[in-house]
């Protein structure tokens, strides 16, 4: 495998600008792809998460490379890099921190937990206790962790990956919706195809190959900022926010056989993050603006664990994906100043 060229410099005039930091994002995947075989989806979508500054709940099953993948983007970002093991009888101190006293200086000091790193992972999250799942998500909620009298910042860029495993149900603390809200998107990991995993044979049975630092923790917020600076127009943010809207009100969206399998549907902050992801993924593709594909693109990652499915729905085996695929289905992108959904026409403001 040959050597991708070193990514440009991310200094050039305006549409160039965000060609240059697409470049820089995909010499950094290539390396990442050195390590990790297949899985672009999860892949894509993790690297918009840190893009636009959002956390991310990876759903697999043991053995799907999950650490792997946030130590490999570590590496390639050179940040720090934490793991944390949940189990029941942690406690918050043991990840955010506490104070300890010096008997010899007669004074306490504040020792700083494993939280405070640029990239921290959340091994299986539902087995900790919920006063532990609360500590790390203010941790992701305010960036920064308050012991005793003083409070300290964490490290930027931050990025918290948390992992479920979904075949366990037994001695685990679920996650309340609530909390899964914090949480940009959801990435749900499949099993490799049968040539990658062939491909993953090789390469981890014999020298296990690494990724080199390809940009540094300045020049990932200088990607950040570039991230901000992507337009998005009235029109996509509105389909956004429709998108959002038709998972609350389905009836008035044309979508009468959801009222049944929705207790409750997507709140503002899924807006706001449709909006964050889709600006991530322009700029993964290299343009400065936003299109309705790149909303949508997102929609699934976005809304899965923002649903909350009726009894009914559950009773059915429903799935909150089968849901968002019938909304992506009945709201459709703005064409020519008007918003068309299937069976009707709205006319947007």
């Amino acid at each position: 495998m040959t050597d991708a060229p070193p990514p440009p410099p991310l200094h050039a005039t305006d549409p160039a600008r965000f060609r240059a930091g697409a470049d820089a994002i995909e010499h950094a995947l290539f390396e990442v792809k050195r390590v990790i075989v297949g899985q672009e989806r999860v892949l894509e979508r993790v690297l918009v998460c840190l893009l636009a500054r959002g956390h991310v709940l990876l759903e697999g099953v043991p053995g799907l490379a999950k650490t792997l993948t946030v130590e490999t983007l570590a590496e390639v970002v050179g940040g720090t890099f934490t793991r944390i093991q949940f189990t029941p009888d942690l406690v918050p101190s043991d990840i955010v921190g506490t104070r300890i006293y010096r008997a010899s200086a007669e004074r306490f000091d504040v020792e700083l937990g494993p939280v405070f790193a640029n990239f921290v992972l959340a091994d299986e999250v539902n087995r900790a206790p919920a006063k532990v799942q609360s500590a790390l998500l203010e941790v992701m909620s305010e960036a920064q962790v308050s012991i005793g009298s003083e409070t300290h910042r964490v490290p930027r860029p931050f990025l918290v990956l948390a992992t479920e495993n979904p075949i366990e149900s037994e001695g685990v603390y679920p996650l309340p919706e609530a909390q899964q809200d914090r949480f940009l998107m959801k990435i749900v990991m499949g099993y490799p195809a049968h040539e990658e995993e062939i491909e993953v044979v090789q390469r981890m049975t014999v020298r296990p190959p690494h990724a080199s630092a390809v940009l540094d923790p300045l020049q990932l917020q200088a990607l950040q900022e570039l991230t901000d600076q992507v337009y998005v127009d009235r029109a996509e943010v509105e389909h956004a926010v429709r998108l959002v809207g038709a998972t609350r009100d389905p009836a008035g969206h044309g979508l009468t056989d959801l009222v049944p399998l929705l207790a409750q549907g997507a709140s503002p902050r899924a807006s706001i993050g449709l909006v964050r992801a889709a600006r991530g993924l322009a700029l993964l593709q290299g343009r400065g603006y936003v299109l309705a594909e790149d909303i949508r693109a997102c929609a699934l990652e976005i809304l899965r664990h923002r649903l909350v499915l009726s009894y009914e729905a559950l009773a059915q085996g429903v799935t909150t994906d089968e849901l968002i695929v019938e909304v992506l289905r009945a709201v459709r992108p703005t064409e020519h100043g008007r918003l068309t959904m299937v069976g009707r026409r709205t006319a947007t403001r």
